[in-house]
């Protein structure tokens, strides 16, 4: 594309503020909606809005936006919280669109792998089946559908555990003695947030050079790992020998997802593994 490519993420918190220096470092203009535009990047151009609100923003961008990112997260992790996040939110920034005869080239709709509700250690790809039981899967699957039947093209990116500066709650577990099972392993997914938006930066600089994209690809990193193998490595690390009482933790699904579709477009994580990416930030500790 020969002028710049302009993009909107709407939700433009961790994730989609570190989408978008990713992407002014690509030199694309960046529109980023959020309530509080005081937190968004320098070079972002601000759009204050309330996702939940009907009524179209009076900063909302002029002229053609090429690309739109769906990025929002959760105000409430209860059932209207999720659906007023993720579809409500959507729908209207589907209608702002129409009302003011904006078609993106391609929707990116952020999802989670929530959407899967397998159990029992099984490898997950974007082709298995997405039918969780909680609602919180659900209602992203709803969401999904809603992306994917906009009439825009959409690809959907359902990221796993995402973890990082901020996101450092299992380190925190880790040094209060967390203990989880060990029979049968617990397979956890995860991503470090700079290679979430990294996916989600790589999608659309493939799809502004032409490349066809699939509508799915699943955000992880290389090594789906069992939760108390990633426990005993962060232990050793931290020099933590004593363990807490009471403190077994769990958890109700296990799955290994696979990044092979989004591999073999030419991704590379950038940390293929928790041990460089829980490296890093035990080095800012």
């Amino acid at each position: 594309m020969s002028a710049p490519a302009s993009l909107l993420i709407a939700g433009c918190g961790d994730v989609g503020g570190r989408l978008a220096r990713q992407m002014l470092q690509a030199r694309w203009t960046v529109h980023g909606l959020r309530r509080q535009v005081g937190a968004l990047p320098a070079g972002v151009l601000p759009v204050p809005a309330d996702l939940q609100q009907a009524e179209c923003p009076s900063a909302w961008p002029t002229g053609q936006l090429d690309y739109l990112v769906y990025c929002a997260a959760a105000g409430q992790s209860d059932e209207p919280g999720y659906r007023a996040a993720y579809v409500e939110g959507l729908r209207h920034v589907l209608d702002w669109l129409a009302q003011r005869g904006q078609r993106p080239r391609r929707l990116i709709f952020v999802s989670s792998s929530g959407v899967y509700g397998q159990q029992d250690g099984e490898w997950i790809d974007e082709d298995s089946p997405a039918e969780a039981g909680r609602f919180s899967g659900r209602i992203m699957r709803e969401a999904e559908q809603l992306a994917l039947e906009s009439g825009i093209p959409a690809t959907v990116v359902r990221l796993t555990g995402i973890y990082g500066p901020g996101r450092e709650w299992l380190l925190k577990q880790v040094q209060m003695g967390y203990r989880v099972v060990s029979e049968p392993p617990l397979y956890a997914n995860r991503i470090h947030v700079e290679d979430a938006a990294g996916l989600v930066a790589f999608l659309l600089q493939a799809d502004a050079r032409g490349e066809a994209l699939a509508d799915c690809y699943l955000g992880v990193d290389d090594e789906p790992a069992p939760l108390h193998e990633v426990v005993g490595w962060l232990r050793e690390q931290l020099g933590v020998s004593g363990w807490a009482e009471e403190s077994a933790v769990r958890r109700s699904g296990s799955k290994r997802c696979s990044n092979a579709r989004a591999r073999a477009l030419g991704w590379v994580p950038r940390y293929p593994s928790y041990r460089e990416g829980y490296s890093e930030l035990l080095k800012a500790h």
